[in-house]
């Protein structure tokens, strides 16, 4: 079986990410045990059904496993993103003229190249965060999911990852045969980012008015001073004309889905480094506190700090501070703003922290969706509560730092309104004073 390959890996064949390696090794020591901690992330549970011939996958000769998969994981297929540049294991198999594709859902994300030699699958654990595996494409009676045991974090557990096991978007300068310009710098991408500096070496389809970006052009110049065609990538509908389609399950690399995507992969990573940062935190306490022979559960005020700023962080991610204003309306291809839409929870009101905006901002509610996730309401207690106080405060307008007066006070109510009648357990026991 070929070598395990990385989701959203960042060039784990091309730098050796030596401090990223070394940091990783600390989650696999007490209290956080990544390795040896039982998973239950959705990729784990469809791997002890399938070890428990409890559910199965169908091999096709054209995608192999990946359809069986995307339905067994409820993803769907409209989430298709195209990326071009080698940036993950399987780069032999990835160019401009074969992408790779990467399909997600709010928790789980998978990867298929043309003739791969594995199917790439990363999920959210509610404890462990990202999790990474593979499934061999080959046609066999009793496929299995095999766990990646480090090689992953290689790439997956660096500061583009809020420095634990997590998802990256980059975008970067690629050349004619997929590999990067390195010298002339790479974009961590997230809601924040520049649109003029995302989703080089992808495909991206969809209109977005004046607004341009990376995406869908092949880089020229020397490496320390490549040049995209911005103008010649925009507003495109129609892929075909750059490379042949009809191996990939959509034809669509739907801007919309892209935009999507690198939101919700910093919010797992900022939700996840929450987890890990208390629960450390409190490990350090718990020993200090049995050394200086204090009471079990005090917190001194460093301990109290590194709760804080993890909960502040969670708070800036989850009401999206800093999000790049949109300066035209954005419109996808594909069915997959209508699908993410539709599947949202709504109010009385028929309102859903999914429901879209795609004219000056991403969401028309601007609080992440992931709120009401596992992963978030698993959260401890400690940074829990105090993320609920101090998300209450800002969309209470009660002492809000003016770094959030970009969400108008109608909006903020807006929100409550939703929070209240979708997540009511956000206001039962916490006090709106820390």
């Amino acid at each position: 079986m070929a070598g395990l390959a990385c989701l959203f890996a960042c060039l784990c064949l091309l730098i050796a990410d030596v401090s990223a390696y070394a940091q990783s090794m600390n989650f696999e020591k007490a209290p956080i045990l990544y390795n040896d901690t039982p998973v239950h992330d959705r990729a784990a549970l469809l791997s002890k059904k399938l070890r428990a011939n409890e559910a199965s996958l169908v091999w096709e000769d054209s995608h192999g496993y990946l359809r069986s998969v995307l339905e067994a994981l409820a993803i769907p297929v409209s989430s298709q993103t195209l990326v071009f540049s080698k940036t993950s294991l399987q780069l032999h198999r990835i160019s401009p003229k074969t992408p790779r594709a990467l399909y997600f859902n709010d928790d789980t994300y998978v990867g298929w190249c043309q003739e791969g030699d594995v199917i790439e699958i990363a999920a959210t654990d509610p404890q462990q965060g990202a999790i990474f595996y593979t499934i061999e494409q080959s046609p066999n009676e009793s496929p299995r999911l095999v766990r990646d045991r480090g090689q992953c974090l290689t790439c997956h557990a660096s500061s583009r990852t809020q420095d634990v096991p997590g998802y990256l978007v980059r975008s970067m300068f690629v050349d004619e045969r997929g590999y990067p310009k390195f010298g002339s710098g790479t974009f961590l991408t997230d809601y924040t980012s520049k649109f003029e500096d995302r989703w080089g070496g992808w495909y991206v389809t969809g209109s977005h008015g004046e607004m341009r970006h990376m995406g869908n052009e092949i880089a020229t110049g020397k490496d320390s001073d490549a040049k995209v065609d911005r103008e010649a990538g925009a507003n495109n509908h129609d892929l075909s004309g750059r490379f042949n389609v009809k191996p990939y399950l959509s034809q669509h690399s739907d801007v919309v889905a892209l935009m999507v995507l690198e939101h919700q992969t910093q919010m797992h990573n900022a939700i996840a480094a929450a987890s890990f940062e208390t629960r450390t935190a409190l490990e350090q306490a718990k020993q200090m506190n049995e050394l200086l022979e204090r009471p079990a559960d005090y917190q001194s005020e460093s301990t109290k700090r590194r709760l804080d700023r993890a909960a502040e962080n969670v708070v800036k991610h989850l009401l999206m501070l800093g999000e790049f204003p949109l300066t035209s309306s954005v419109n996808g291809t594909s069915t997959f703003a209508n699908q993410f839409s539709e599947s949202g929870k709504r109010d009385s009101k028929g309102r859903s922290l999914r429901d879209l905006d795609l004219r000056t901002r991403l969401f028309r509610y601007p609080c992440s969706f992931l709120i009401d996730s596992d992963a978030f309401d698993q959260l401890p207690a400690a940074v829990r509560t105090k993320t609920i106080v101090k998300l209450r405060s800002i969309l209470e307008n009660r002492d809000a730092p003016d770094a959030y007066s970009h969400i108008p006070p109608e909006t903020r109510q807006a929100i409550l309104e939703i929070l209240h009648e979708q997540k009511p357990e956000l206001f039962d026991g916490h006090s709106t004073s820390e």
